[in-house]
């Protein structure tokens, strides 16, 4: 079976992957913090939709911003390859 899908060239997965990661980490932060703090109510799922754009908006910027320096800070620990 051949894969039809188009190709995504892997210089794009610099914002690629955190726009997924920011969007699987907020959608789940966000929908465990209604579920604690509202419960189940009426109308949850738009209000989360809602909760989650708003989240998402700020976290992708955010990790594009921090990962680099996390990244460098990291970097201070790790061992020279021999």
């Amino acid at each position: 079976m051949q894969n039809h899908l188009p190709k995504i060239h892997p210089k794009h997965l610099a914002w690629l992957m955190p726009l997924f990661l920011s969007g699987i980490m907020s959608g789940a932060i966000s929908c465990f913090n209604m579920i604690i703090n509202k419960g189940l109510v009426d109308g949850f799922f738009s209000l989360w939709l809602h909760v989650w754009s708003l989240s998402w908006l700020m976290a992708f910027p955010l990790i594009l911003v921090v990962l680099p320096l996390v990244r460098r800070f990291l970097m201070l620990f790790m061992a020279k390859p021999n």
